[in-house]
């Protein structure tokens, strides 16, 4: 095992200053941990084992990252193989307001060692914090070096702080010993020599509150010696995935696939057929529809670590644990090298239209360049991820963001003041994210799919759409006053209502963002464009009312993501006639007979044509394809999926240019609504789209 110090090339474009574009090399570090015999982590490692033999009260780690993902993600580490909860509550932290806010609340730290541009061990070394404090700010404006000290530019001594109850450290003598004499940045250490201990007076708290100081008196002396004996291997420490046992064979289960045709990037998609009769519950349905993705993979030259992204849907979200535990069997850290997937969890009515109790779609990429985020520790930045899934996932300048819920991050608690206050943070988590790329989600997000619980009052939901609106208008306005953005996407949004989601969340966010290369990559919202040079076909004509039945966002050349709606209305118009059934009847109310369904199939993808075609676009560029489908629809989705099928067929037939095999290209969801509203979500069918050029 070693540290997995590994370096990977890729090319791009940028341009010189003369505008003259040119092949730039782009280069990934990876970062991760693994585990390496005598490494210092594998000392920290044996020694919370210890602690945790001897200490069974012990079940996290606090350690002080700040910005640092190598030291973050080594403590992460040794915190997964043990069982115990990271906590950096200094992750992401403004650099300069923690140092005041350390100085103010009386932590007296001295310069041990120096190794900065600016800073002279005969003049620096030995100086408090405080006194320092405006000459390194200084000199984060003249070098931009970071005035905690974490990228090594000092290390410190702590002589006291709130929690030296008794006494605090005073220095009698030191020693200065240079370790370089360089002229730019000279590295120099204190050594201490002598030192005494002087007491505190009782009522000197230094800052503390009165109860804080007295829990302090409460737990002086609580101090533990842990002492053992080295191992002297590995073996304690590594323990390899056990291989999953072969509990489900795939051909008791009839499993049906649908899949991309893009070669570079696409989606695979599985779930069980007539579970009516074959489905055994969560534990087992989810290890088949596993089982067949992972030997779909393997089958392509693939394995778990080309995956961007996974959609998890299952039938009771009170099986969320039994679910996570199964996902975590096949889906791992280990077999995922270049970073674990992002992922969105939802509770979908699987059963009810006879789809089993789970249903997964994976997002490929058949190359390792994809950037992950995966922060485990519990912090105030944003939620954690605590296994094998990520908050966001790079790859080829498109960010995929895993669901954001409305969690507090320190206590990793939902939020109090319902739906709305629940979106806010969610929005706010998210942005906290697209920060570490670089970004906003304001001004870099192109699409937004919002997941509605049902436990949502129907008179509430309006406020969500404004509330989005509104945080993304303020958030948008205060990166222009910064400077943070010059350019914005007008993104398009989907909500969908669904029966549950993790944690009992009433909202889940999902954004989708284009990261550029090239920040001068103009932007393409055209989502107003009009589609009517495109022939018709099925009988099917442009008319103007065509064009409000979709939302687009186009990054000329580059991205086409399109919504589109169906409802009642457009359906009924569409098909030539009304809708059967009492249209005041809640259930019944986008009830549709087969053959106006297939009608309604067979439009939704003339209009995809049309849209894609004249974006610049191909039917080969799409990575996804979803149909999203409400229950009371009353239409089995064995029917609705070969509508669909047959439709595909016939247009490839008529010459558009488009690839059709045994597994269908699109995803079927089911739903208990969708719509590009969040107080109208009752269309008859909705469709998401993503295209990229390779």
């Amino acid at each position: 095992m070693q540290n997995a110090w590994e370096f990977r090339c890729s090319e791009g474009k940028s341009k010189d200053p003369q505008g003259k574009t040119f092949k730039k090399e782009i280069w990934h570090q990876k970062l991760s941990y693994r585990m390496t015999l005598g490494d210092e982590v594998e000392d920290m490692f044996f020694l919370l084992n210890e602690v945790k033999r001897q200490i069974p009260s012990v079940t996290g780690v606090s350690s002080g990252a700040i910005a640092s993902d190598y030291q973050r993600l080594r403590v992460e580490s040794v915190c997964s193989r043990l069982g115990l909860v990271s906590l950096a509550y200094l992750w992401k932290q403004d650099q300069s307001l923690l140092l005041q806010e350390m100085i103010t609340n009386g932590i007296v730290a001295i310069t041990v060692k120096v190794a900065a541009m600016g800073l002279d061990p005969s003049k620096h070394l030995g100086k408090e914090m405080a006194s320092l404090q405006p000459y390194l700010h200084k000199l984060k404006e003249l070098y931009g070096i970071n005035v905690c000290g974490e990228g090594g530019e000092y290390e410190t001594l702590t002589l006291d702080c709130p929690l030296f109850v008794n006494a605090r450290i005073v220095l009698d003598e030191f020693q200065v010993i240079l370790h370089s004499t360089d002229s730019i940045a000279p590295v120099g250490v204190l050594h201490p020599l002598a030192f005494h201990l002087e007491n505190k007076a009782q009522s000197c708290s230094l800052g503390s509150s009165d109860k804080t100081h007295e829990m302090y008196h409460e737990k002086k002396g609580f101090v533990c010696e842990v002492q053992g004996d080295h191992p002297q291997g590995c073996d304690a420490a590594c323990q390899d995935d056990a291989p999953v046992n072969n509990l489900v064979e795939l051909a008791e289960h009839k499993l049906h696939i649908s899949r991309t045709q893009k070669g570079d990037t696409f989606s695979i998609c599985s779930r069980l057929q007539d579970s009516c009769t074959t489905s055994t519950g969560l534990q087992e349905d989810l290890e088949a529809v596993l089982k067949k993705i992972e030997s779909l993979l393997v089958e392509n030259g693939f394995g778990w670590e080309n995956v961007l992204y996974i959609h998890l849907y299952i039938a009771d979200m009170n099986e969320f644990a039994t679910a996570n535990d199964t996902y975590v069997r096949y889906i791992t850290q280990e077999k995922c090298p270049f970073g674990v997937p992002s992922r969105s969890t939802i509770e979908l009515p699987l059963l009810q239209v006879g789809l089993g109790s789970a249903y997964m779609e994976v997002f490929v990429a058949n190359d390792h360049t994809k950037r992950v985020l995966h922060v485990q520790s519990i912090s105030c930045w944003a939620p954690s991820c605590i296994g094998p899934y990520s908050q966001a996932t790079l790859h080829k300048e498109i960010l995929h963001m895993a669901g954001q819920l409305g969690l507090n991050p320190p206590t990793m608690t939902l939020c109090q003041g319902g739906a709305i206050d629940e979106l806010e943070k969610a929005l706010e988590n998210s942005e906290a994210v697209a920060k570490c790329f670089n970004c906003s989600i304001s001004t870099s997000a192109i699409a937004f799919v919002i997941y509605c619980s049902t436990k949502i009052p129907s008179t509430e939901r309006f406020k969500i759409q404004d509330k989005q609106d509104v945080f993304l208008k303020q958030t948008r306005v205060f990166n222009f006053d910064t400077g943070t953005n010059s350019e914005a996407f007008d993104p398009i949004f989907l909500y969908v209502l669904v029966p549950d989601l993790p944690k009992g969340a009433l909202v889940e966010v999902k954004p989708i963002l284009f990261v550029a290369d090239d920040i001068e990559e103009p932007t393409g919202d055209v989502k107003e464009q009009s589609c009517s040079s495109t022939p018709g076909y099925w009988g099917f004509q442009h008319a103007e009312w065509h064009d409000s039945c979709f939302q687009k966002c186009v990054v000329p050349g580059k991205l086409c993501t399109v919504i589109l709606s169906v409802s009642s209305e457009p359906a009924a118009t569409i098909c030539h006639d009304h809708l059967v059934g009492d249209k005041n009847k809640g259930d019944n109310q986008n009830s549709l007979t087969e053959w106006q369904m297939d009608r309604v199939s067979r439009f939704c993808i003339y209009l995809l044509d049309k849209i894609i075609t004249e974006s610049g676009f191909l039917w080969d560029d799409t990575m996804y394809l979803r149909f999203y489908f409400p229950t009371s629809l009353q239409v089995p989705a064995n029917t609705l999926s070969l509508m669909f099928t047959n439709a595909f067929d016939e247009l490839a037939a008529m010459g558009r240019i488009i690839k059709t095999g045994k597994e269908p290209i699109f995803n079927l969801v089911p739903v208990l609504g969708a719509g590009r509203s969040s107080a109208s979500m009752d269309d008859i069918i909705t469709c998401e789209l993503l295209a990229r050029k390779s």
